[in-house]
Order: structure tokens, then C-alpha cells, then sequence
């Protein structure tokens, strides 16, 4: 498999950014390891991403020509569409925004424009960006740190040798200076200094300011960058032990080390290259047979929609952006409608069509077991931090799966996140009493969980409500 690490090659590339080159198997297998089934979404999402790796392969004038292959997931909720897109995200190393259609309204009505998604994408990236940025400086940033310390610890102690002294000359203090510089850092070094307090300037952040009850922060155009320029930073002096104080003062130095006009021209250029934008609930915006009121703002959001999945420029406060290359992943339940109810053009920009299916029993065991994030294995974890050694036994397994499975089908059917609820019942005394038990064993199996769930679900209206 290949493993390289995104990178910020600057050298080699002023503005570009570099993600992981997995080919599609890999990045099938690597989805597995914390989704179950939905096999066809994976091949789908995963031939999409590695489509936009070999674009980047070919010659400039025919990356223009190629457009993304944007990916339309219908299914119910809670089988897998949101986590399929944030797990590709974060194994391609890609920036990422998850928003929701029902959010945003047609330009000239009151709510968030289309647009301001982009921006969100850009600020992620930019996030992304400068975590990279300050791990390729770390270790100078650390070096500045324990030259910071051991100024603020040195002078102390050249006072009270100094004081000492009855006449001391410039070279006799500077070579004492040095003397305990040297010491202190070798102390520093061997971690014997690190509940010394030392006091130190903070600076503090500027409150957002707001305007007619709304924070500048969330504003499209950069007013809050604005304030902060013309309004004077605030810093406060701190007193903290040297462990604490290291980690703020390895921030401040990695800061400083960041060229912001830099990571900016990175960010835009990751977003363009590998963004990638998840729109939730597009099926929200299908106009409803009747001509509803609401429909003339919900197919607002669709053309409104349309020039940004086509491809145009937008303004954000780190600069212009184009949308052209960007990966849009739209989803939805499409219970009343169907994908064919979109816009014509808007459905001829998501050329890859999947359904994803409903979760059966068998799933829902695997999803128990599996993944390597499973809740059982979570519940597991959490536990042991008590000393309680916390088993699950197939039959407790198959019972879990049993009572989510049958819950599902007599009530609203919410997918997977329906064992969240289920396990949370489960282990709720446990939950409650672990920290003041003296029990050092528990084995969840079908008689406990049928204790615990047996009552509930024999009554449809109480296991709506609980469950």
C-alpha cells in the first residue's frame, strides 16, 4: 500500500499540495476497516478520488478539459453515505466540508447563501494547511522554546549570583550567565524543571464583534480580520508551570516561523485540487408536488447550486477560488422524491449515481464487531479506564443486533445509529456504577441485554420514546 504523507513540497511545487496516492482497492480496504457493506458507494467514491490523482498526472492543458466525476448517494439515513465521504477525507489527507441543503436559501432571502460553502472549504483547508506547516517546523519551534525558557529562567538566577558579588565585571557576569544558561538547559533537557513556574506574555484573542446580533466571524467578507487589524492585541501575563508553558510557548514560536500570505496561496490551492464538499439532505430541496410557497426558495437553492457544481469563481477573504475541480458529493434519503425530481442540469453535474441499501440484522452484527472503532470496542475501552473488564458474547451480540434490527422496522428506521441508543440503554447501570463497583468482570450476553431491553420493546410506544 502506498503510505506517503501529504506534504507541503514548496520547492518543488510554489503552490501546490500533495495528497496520498491510494489506488482505488486501497482505498476500498481501508473504508472497510470502518464501514460495513455498501460495497458499490465505495467502488464509486473511491474511483472518483483516484480519477482526480490522474488528472493531476496529465498535461495542464487537459486538466482543464477533465471534470470532477461528482457522486450522488441515495439511501436511508444512518447506512453509511456521511461517514463513506468523512473517512475519504481524512485517509486522502483532503480538505473537507459537510453541510447540509436545507441550511443554505435562494440569494435575496434571509439564511446563507451557496457560496459561503466554498468559504467554509477554504477554512478547513486552511486549518489543514497550517497543522502541516507547523509540523514541518516543529523542531526549530522547539529549539526557539527552550531558548524562550531558558530566558526566562536565567535572569533570576543571574540576579541572586550577581547580589553576591562584591564587585563583579562585565566578563566574570557574562561568564557566570553562560555558566548557568548551560545548566539550566541541561536540566531543562533532562526534564527536572518541568513544575517550575515561569510568568510569561499571552495573547489574547479578540472577541468577535456583533453586528445587529450577529458574530463578524460567521460574515462572508473579512470585517473581523478587519477589527482585528485596526483594534490593539491584547496580552496577558501568565504564570504557569514550565510542562504547561511549553506547549503555548512551542505554538507562539511555530506562528512565527508560518508565512500566513503562504499557507493561504496552499490552502486555495488544496481546496481546488482536492476539495471535496458532502451535501447532505439535497433531496430537502426537490420541490413538492402542489406548488407549495417553499418551493420557489427550495429550487432557488438548485440553480443557485448549479454554477458553483459547474464550476465558477468565488471570493473569499484569502483570495479567489475556483469551484471547477472540486469533488461535490451530494446525498439523501429521497423518501418522497427521487434524484430524477432535481434540476436537469443540476442532475447532469453527478454523473455517478449509488444507492446504498438498507441495514439488514447480519449488518448490524458486523458493524458490533468489526470496525476497528466499533462501539463495542469504544464501550470496551471506556470501561477498562475503571478496571472493568467489559465481554461481549456472540449470542449478547446476535441479541443486540436482534432489538436494533426489529426497532428499526416498528418505528422510525434511523440505520446504525440505532445501536448507539440500543448499547447506551444496555449499559447504562454499568455506566453509572462502574466508578464505585467492585465488580472487575461483566459478560454482556442475551440474558443481560434481554433483561435490560426485553420490557422496553415489548411496548411499541415506550421503545419509540426510549429507544
Amino acid at each position: 500500500m502506498t503510505n506517503s504523507t501529504s506534504t507541503l513540497d514548496s520547492a518543488n511545487h510554489p503552490t501546490a499540495y500533495s495528497n496520498r496516492s491510494l489506488t482505488p482497492r486501497e482505498i476500498v480496504t481501508e473504508l472497510d476497516r470502518y464501514i460495513v457493506g455498501q460495497a458499490d458507494a465505495k467502488r464509486a467514491i473511491a474511483i472518483a478520488v483516484r480519477n482526480r490523482w490522474r488528472r493531476g498526472q496529465l498535461p495542464e492543458e487537459m486538466q482543464a478539459d477533465i471534470a470532477p466525476k461528482n457522486i450522488l448517494m441515495a439511501g436511508p439515513t444512518g447506512v453509511g453515505k456521511t461517514e463513506i465521504a468523512r473517512r475519504l477525507a481524512k485517509l486522502t489527507n483532503a480538505p473537507f466540508i459537510k453541510v447540509e441543503a436545507t441550511k443554505y436559501t435562494e440569494v435575496g432571502y434571509y439564511g446563507r447563501d451557496v457560496e459561503s460553502m466554498v468559504r467554509d472549504l477554504v477554512e478547513n483547508a486552511i486549518t489543514l494547511v497550517r497543522s502541516l506547516e507547523q509540523e514541518r517546523v516543529r523542531t526549530e519551534a522547539e529549539e526557539r522554546t527552550e531558548d524562550r525558557l531558558l530566558d526566562l529562567l536565567v535572569p533570576t538566577a543571574r540576579q541572586t549570583e550577581i547580589d553576591q558579588l562584591e564587585e563583579p565585571s562585565d566578563a566574570d557576569a557574562a561568564a557566570r550567565r553562560k555558566r548557568t544558561r548551560d545548566k539550566m538547559r541541561e536540566m531543562l533537557q533532562a526534564g527536572e524543571l518541568e513544575e517550575k513556574v515561569v510568568e510569561f506574555s499571552v495573547e489574547q484573542k479578540t472577541s468577535p464583534i456583533m453586528v445587529g446580533g450577529v458574530g463578524v466571524e460567521s460574515m462572508d467578507i473579512d470585517l473581523q480580520g478587519m477589527f482585528e487589524r485596526i483594534i490593539p492585541k491584547n496580552s496577558k501575563r501568565r504564570s504557569m508551570k514550565i510542562a504547561q508553558a511549553r506547549k503555548i510557548l512551542i505554538n507562539q514560536e511555530a506562528d512565527k516561523l508560518i508565512d500566513d500570505d503562504k499557507i493561504a496561496s496552499l490552502a486555495i490551492d488544496a481546496s481546488e485540487r482536492n476539495g471535496i464538499i458532502f451535501i447532505d439532505e439535497i433531496d430537502k430541496v426537490i420541490a413538492s408536488e402542489g406548488g407549495k410557497s417553499a418551493d420557489v426558495s427550495r429550487m432557488g437553492v438548485q440553480r443557485d447550486l448549479l454554477p458553483i457544481v459547474e464550476g465558477t469563481t468565488v471570493n473569499t477573504k484569502h483570495g479567489y477560488i475556483k469551484t471547477d475541480h472540486i469533488l461535490f458529493i451530494a446525498a439523501g434519503a429521497f423518501q418522497r422524491g427521487q434524484p430524477s425530481d432535481l434540476m436537469p442540469e443540476l442532475q447532469g453535474r453527478f454523473p455517478i449515481r449509488v444507492e446504498l441499501s438498507d441495514l439488514t440484522k447480519e449488518h448490524f452484527v458486523r458493524i458490533l464487531t468489526e470496525p476497528n472503532n466499533s462501539l463495542t470496542k469504544q464501550y470496551i475501552s471506556l470501561l477498562a479506564t475503571e478496571g472493568v473488564t467489559l465481554e461481549f458474547t456472540e449470542d449478547g451480540i446476535e441479541r443486540l443486533a436482534d432489538f436494533g434490527f426489529s426497532t428499526n422496522q416498528s418505528t422510525q428506521n434511523i440505520g446504525a445509529r440505532r445501536l448507539y441508543t440500543i448499547l447506551e440503554k444496555v449499559l447504562e447501570d454499568l455506566n453509572f456504577d462502574a466508578s464505585e463497583a467492585t465488580l472487575s468482570h461483566v459478560q454482556i450476553d442475551a440474558s443481560y441485554v434481554n433483561a435490560k431491553l426485553q420490557e422496553i420493546c415489548a411496548d411499541e410506544d415506550l421503545s419509540r420514546f426510549i429507544l
